[in-house]
């Protein structure tokens, strides 16, 4: 009996032609995960072009590709409503279909942007979740992060009732 090589998982910075799958990821996992109403980054202008939003300098997007197939993604930028100076980044729209889930793609994948972060010049991570994103929560005590009391910046994100920053 033989057995067909399995395809590589692969992470790498997004690109034109990701836009729609990374939408569509985006999209679907919130409102698989009841994020739809105001104040969810669903409804970010972002999200129908995330690789023209995460060009610039201080930005990234990455996304999980599996046979050709964008199946996850997670990116920062600067923190909306802070200075250059207080170098401090926002981990942005870390979602995973179902079938990237539990293959250590999300441990991964931030300790990836961690270093991006880092070699960006930031000092400084926060993030914003959700009470019922347990698993993402449990990655992100993993790598570091630490519950804040209250939320940061101006993402505009009043849906999320959890925040996180940590040092870089």
């Amino acid at each position: 009996m033989t057995t067909e090589p399995q395809s590589p998982w692969i992470l790498r910075p997004i690109r034109p032609a990701d836009d729609t799958a990374t939408a569509e990821t985006i999209r679907s996992v919130m409102t698989e995960h009841g994020c739809t109403g105001s104040g969810f980054a669903i409804h970010d202008d972002e999200v129908a072009c995330m690789s023209r939003h995460y060009a610039s300098a201080d930005a990234r997007y990455y996304v999980v590709e599996h046979d050709g197939h964008v199946l996850g993604g997670a990116g920062f930028a600067r923190l909306a409503g802070t200075t250059p100076e207080q170098a401090t980044c926002e981990l942005r729209k870390m979602y995973f279909r179902p079938a990237a889930r539990g293959r250590n793609l999300g441990h991964a994948l931030l300790a990836l942007l961690l270093d991006e972060m880092r070699a960006a010049g930031y000092r400084r991570c926060y993030l914003e979740t959700t009470t019922w994103m347990q698993a993402a929560q449990h990655l992100y005590r993993q790598h570091g992060f630490a519950e804040l009391s209250c939320s940061e910046g101006a993402t505009g994100h009043h849906g999320c009732d959890k925040f996180y920053a940590r040092a870089l």
